[in-house]
């Protein structure tokens, strides 16, 4: 069984402050996000989207959640591999066999180790490609995103800092990284380029140099064995507790679950060895793991996510650190990747502000 490492042992400076004398009457992110353009929305091609049918509940409730896949060329080699299985069908009639608390849930053909199966495991489809944990970051490269957030705020990539230790308004630094941004709405964690100080700047510029998919709730990453193995994508995770970044650049990072997270989060956990289910009985039934692409036209379902290089997402990211209205009494001043949800909705309900 391939486990998640760590068990297997508006201008774009300074953001302006939203908070109003009134607190009744104060901005909060959802008013942000319901004001947005339309013209601030993307759609989410459909085959960066994956439907997962689950088997229903013990209630005869359905079940199903969808993955966004990142798009290359970040993590590139494993959704290849992920569109294929689910084009062969592969994860049909598998189940999700681990649930371990705050940590993730998995699923895939790993329910038994190798030594103890009774059955072979199931064959992997003939044009699977090879993957390296060389990739599990990459250099960066030009248009993948045109801000940054960190120490110093939000900025513009590209950007030197005047000398001063942080600009005013939120904070945004990231303990793991020197910044971060979003592919299509799917986090990313930056490294930045260093240069030398003869002009009494910041001895960081904002300019990017290598990037990785970060891990945060709902993050969905390939399980593996120890390095150099790398996983090849049959054996994936879904985070269900609190964001376990020691991860990044450990193991890949492929998307995230943007709709449907509450039928794998509040599975029971496991009992057995590493949180696996100890009987078959326990087991959640993969029914169908489908892109939304080869789905019937009427049957696909569609999401926008809010363009995180915006304003409307700037200001909705500077609200969250300073929340002003009648619930909070002291804002925060900053804010961490993981806790800026990205706004998704299905288009059905856009026109609703939902």
């Amino acid at each position: 069984m391939k486990l998640p490492l760590a068990l297997a042992a508006t201008a774009l400076c300074a953001a302006p402050a939203y908070a109003q004398d009134d607190k009744q009457t104060a901005v909060t992110p959802n008013d942000i996000v319901n004001s947005a353009p339309q013209s601030e929305w993307s759609i989410i091609p459909d085959d960066e989207l994956m439907v997962v049918t689950l088997a229903p509940d013990a209630k005869g409730n359905p079940r199903e959640f969808v993955v966004q896949l990142l798009a290359e060329p970040v993590s590139a080699s494993w959704t290849r591999n992920i569109r294929t299985m689910a084009r062969a069908h592969w994860w049909d009639g598998l189940s999700i066999y681990r649930s371990v608390d705050n940590w993730v849930v998995q699923w895939g053909d790993g329910e038994e180790e190798e030594s103890d199966r009774k059955s072979p495991a199931k064959p992997l489809p003939a044009d699977i490609v090879p993957t390296s944990e060389d990739d599990y970051d990459l250099a960066w490269q030009d248009g993948m995103a045109s801000v940054l957030w960190g120490k110093n705020g939000r900025r513009p990539v590209g950007m030197v800092s005047d000398g001063a230790a942080a600009q005013p308004g939120s904070r945004y630094a990231d303990p793991y990284a020197a910044a971060f941004t979003y592919v299509r709405g799917i986090p990313v964690a930056v490294e930045l380029q260093d240069h030398v100080v003869t002009d009494g700047t910041d001895p960081m510029t904002n300019t990017p140099v290598r990037m990785w998919p970060v891990h945060c709730y709902g993050s969905v990453g390939v399980a593996r064995d120890l390095s150099p193995d790398a996983g090849t994508g049959a054996e994936l995770y879904a985070v269900i507790g609190h964001a376990p970044r020691q991860l990044d650049r450990n193991i890949a990072v492929v998307g995230k679950v943007i709709d449907g997270i509450e039928h794998l989060s509040i599975l029971p956990r496991g009992t057995a060895g590493f949180g696996v289910y100890a009987t078959m009985a326990e087991h959640s039934p993969i029914i169908s793991a489908r892109l939304a692409s080869d789905l019937p036209e009427g049957e696909r379902p569609r999401y926008e996510f809010l363009d995180t290089q915006g304003d409307s997402f700037a200001r909705y990211v500077d609200i969250l650190a300073n929340r002003s209205d009648s619930f909070y009494a002291v804002p925060a001043g900053g804010t961490d990747v993981c806790n800026i949800k990205v706004p998704v909705r299905m288009v059905e309900d856009a026109e609703a502000g939902s």
